[in-house]
């Protein structure tokens, strides 16, 4: 069995504040390296100028990122093992995709006949139980402050989002914000720390952190609780307030011209901005969209919540975040009841969804730089318990990308016989991140700096360039 936790002596460890001179050797390092393999040795050149030639590397202009709080069972869903035993396959059967020689679980009915547009990662793999620190590792591609605990909440001392980081590289232009999480942060029951760290913007500064779309979409007259006005405001009566605010800022300015205040400033008018704009109304508006299209992306909040993704993309919104609803049922930790959740109440919502967004950009045109990615926080273990459930099995699960550059109808690597590890190709959360940012064009050198001017190198693992076309 091939071992999925390598190591690197060349590379910081995830979530390390990379020191002055290991920037200086690093950086002269990458650019030999890069520039010998360019054939431009001598000439000054920078990371991004040089892997702009690379294949895939910036193909994606903006992301979708489907993520599946409490881990989907990687043998349940896109990696079967129909020879397996009853106590490991389960009542599952196993379905042919339009792609031959790939096939998923019986339930996923309509991602099979998608299969062409879809690269499943079947070799993803850690070694972290916990909902909490794995989905700050998933999310960030960084090992979180605290590793292996469901009692560390966010704080300011986590990796930021891809998103946010995208936020700080890649702005939107307009009143539109850059980065947007739907319908919730991830919180789990279960976990004393509640909600699940590297959701926002951490060491970053509070001004990167995504617009939260609350609430269920599906709702009839549901509305972006950020973005309603108080009853009775118009958006004419909002900027006459906000031009009192101005003149008040202004002065106090005159007395304080401290970064805090010109920081929350910006703030401010971005706020402003969001809450007067029509086109984001207009942006945030499912009512828009044919009762038709509606019905095709699913009438639960799952699959409202991907069409108003969608929708966001198609408006400029450069990163959206789709994670898997508070459904009161422990969302996919499913440690009892594995397979009627998932037949029920699990995979049905998603399938629809992936399919519909899937459909949609291709026709659209879109797909192409469009990344799309579908991914939970671990796996579940092949042993069926006595609830009928699958316990936390982080060693060995899927992931599944498309779109942006990703060469579809593929499975990159393999889990052994009982889908409990790695056989072939083991990748990392760090890796699957590193190759989100390869294909929005972040190179691996890419560095940023905290509040406090401290700098920390962005990519921790390796991009996978053979996923790309």
């Amino acid at each position: 069995m091939i071992n999925p936790y390598r190591t690197d002596a060349l590379l910081p460890q995830p979530g390390m504040l990379v020191g002055r001179r290991t920037l200086i050797q690093a950086s002269m390092f990458g650019a030999a390296s890069w520039a010998a393999l360019q054939g431009t040795a001598g000439k000054k050149v920078t990371a991004s100028e040089t892997l702009s030639g690379e294949i895939g590397f910036g193909r994606a202009k903006r992301c979708l990122l489907l993520f599946m709080w409490g881990g989907p069972s990687q043998l349940d869903t896109f990696d079967p093992k129909p020879e397996a035993p009853d106590a490991v396959r389960g009542p599952f059967k196993t379905i042919a995709t339009n792609v031959p020689g790939i096939n998923f679980s019986e339930n996923f009915q309509l991602l099979s006949q998608r299969a062409d547009k879809l690269a499943v990662i079947r070799s993803l793999g850690h070694d972290d139980p916990a909902h909490l620190s794995s989905g700050h590792t998933t999310l960030t591609g960084q090992l979180p402050p605290r590793n292996k605990s469901d009692a560390a909440p966010p704080s300011d001392r986590d990796t930021p989002h891809i998103g946010c980081v995208m936020s700080k590289l890649r702005p939107s232009l307009g009143a539109l914000p850059s980065f947007v999480t739907v319908p919730w942060f991830a919180y789990h029951p279960a976990a004393p720390g509640g909600q699940a760290p590297g959701q926002d913007s951490g060491w970053l500064g509070r001004q990167y952190d995504p617009l939260l779309a609350a609430g269920d979409p599906n709702a009839p007259g549901w509305q972006v609780p950020s973005l309603s006005l108080i009853e009775g405001q118009s958006p004419d009566r909002l900027l006459r307030r906000q031009n009192l605010l101005t003149l008040m800022d202004t002065q106090r300015r005159l007395v304080d011209e401290a970064s805090m205040s010109r920081r929350l400033n910006a703030q401010q008018q971005q706020a402003f901005g969001l809450l007067t704009s029509s086109s984001v109304r207009q942006a945030f508006d499912l009512e828009q969209e044919s009762p038709e299209t509606r019905d095709r992306y699913g009438r639960n909040t799952h699959g409202q919540s991907v069409l108003l993704a969608r929708r966001l993309l198609d408006h400029g919104v450069p990163f959206v975040s789709v994670n898997w609803q508070n459904d009161g049922q422990n969302f996919w930790d499913t440690h009892g009841n594995n397979f009627n959740r998932l037949k029920n109440d699990l995979i049905p919502p998603s399938d629809r969804a992936f399919s519909a967004v899937l459909d949609d950009l291709e026709q659209s045109g879109q797909l192409n730089d469009t990344l799309v990615v579908w991914v939970g926080e671990f796996g579940r273990s092949p042993h069926i318990n006595a609830s009928v459930g699958r316990e936390h099995h982080p060693y060995c699960y899927c992931g599944v990308m498309a779109g942006g550059g990703i060469r579809g109808g593929q499975v990159y690597g393999a889990s052994d016989k009982h889908g409990a590890y790695p056989s072939d190709k083991p990748l990392t959360p760090h890796d699957l991140v590193a190759t989100m940012y390869h294909a929005l064009g972040v190179a691996p050198g890419e560095v940023l700096h905290d509040g406090l001017n401290r700098p920390h190198q962005i990519v921790a693992g390796r991009p996978v360039r053979e996923l790309f076309v």
